[in-house]
């Protein structure tokens, strides 16, 4: 759905069962033209939909999302000056959905926390 607005530069399953990913945002992408020209900010909602796409990446399963909670946005995002994210996802599953809890940041800033659930 956001092509080529970020690429996923790597990512691992860490040790406890959870994934690490690094992207990288595409600072000449159209969104960025219109949100805000001259001061591009990431939007919040492309920030949950990358959270959305890297957990059906790590789990190989399409999802819908259900709710979503504790959605905090605790810093601006500029493609610019901080185009390399680093995001965090703890992800349950049952028979019927996903549940994920992410935190993205960049350097030693938070940017993003969210909890998720998704429908399969």
């Amino acid at each position: 759905m956001l092509t080529d607005f970020y690429t996923l530069e790597n990512h691992q399953k860490t040790d406890d069962g959870n994934f690490s990913a690094n992207i990288k945002l595409n600072e000449n992408h159209e969104i960025f033209k219109g949100h805000f020209p001259g001061n591009p900010v990431t939007p919040g909602v492309c920030m949950m939909q990358i959270v959305k796409e890297l957990t059906e990446e790590f789990t190989g399963k399409k999802l819908f999302l259900k709710s979503a909670s504790n959605v905090k946005f605790m810093a601006i995002i500029n493609p610019y000056e901080t185009p390399n994210l680093q995001l965090q996802l703890t992800v349950s599953e049952t028979d019927e959905e996903v549940k994920v809890k992410n935190t993205t940041s960049f350097g030693e800033t938070i940017a993003l926390k969210l909890s998720a659930t998704y429908k399969k």
